[in-house]
């Protein structure tokens, strides 16, 4: 009877879906991780109680993370065609969704970065400055170390997010689960293949938070 009910599934697709779901949210969050940690140590170095305090370059940058954050991702993604096809040579597959994955995930990760920093002691950070610390040594023996809990909550969050922009990106032939799902399940009222990719998802989403979880707490000394 399950053979029946999942006759229109094909798994050798469904297998190659999944994959591509995994690759596009890893290879995106690598690069989401990079680019959101440097804009949110820009935001909290560069504002008022920060040690770099330029109200000029705070506003440019948050005005950029302000701007990508607030556009809808399906939209981004249709923006940033010219762009990814120069990249990356074509705007179809897994490969060409990576540059709107990025771009649309950084801000918002950026953001936690920034208030995860906030929380970070200040009495901390003054002593390290009283010791003579540079700024780099600030950064990457107090701010980043002190604040690892926090970044390692976010990077879960963002993924998930992210699991979510792929199944919006296979809808316009980024590959995928949500490609998957949308032209073979969708477009051809096959509801079977909808119900399994999405079962998939929610599992993946699953994993991604046990890991997340698992990591916070092994790095809170709380």
């Amino acid at each position: 009877m399950l053979t029946d009910l999942l006759s229109n599934l094909d798994i050798n697709e469904l297998v190659e879906a999944t994959y591509e779901t995994f690759y596009m949210t890893l290879m995106s969050l690598i690069g989401t991780v990079i680019f959101g940690i440097l804009l949110g140590l820009l935001l909290y170095l560069t504002s008022r109680e920060g040690i770099w305090k330029n109200k000029f370059l705070n506003m440019i940058t948050a005005i950029i993370v302000n701007v990508f954050r607030a556009i809808p991702f399906i939209i981004l993604i249709l923006l940033l065609f010219p762009f990814t096809d120069f990249l990356i040579g074509t705007i179809r597959g897994p490969n060409a969704a990576l540059p709107a994955l990025i771009i649309g995930s950084a801000p918002f990760y950026a953001r936690l970065v920034e208030i995860a920093l906030k929380e970070v002691d200040k009495g901390v950070i003054e002593a390290a400055k009283a010791m003579g610390a540079k700024t780099r040594t600030i950064i990457f023996r107090v701010l980043l170390p002190e604040s690892m809990p926090a970044l390692v909550s976010g990077i879960t969050v963002t993924a998930i997010a992210l699991i979510g922009y792929t199944a919006m990106a296979g809808v316009i032939g980024a590959g995928g689960l949500g490609d998957y799902a949308y032209f073979f399940g969708f477009q051809r009222r096959d509801v079977d293949i909808v119900f399994v990719c999405t079962v998939i998802i929610v599992i993946i989403v699953f994993i991604f938070q046990f890991i997340g979880d698992f990591i916070s707490n092994k790095l809170d000394k709380r």
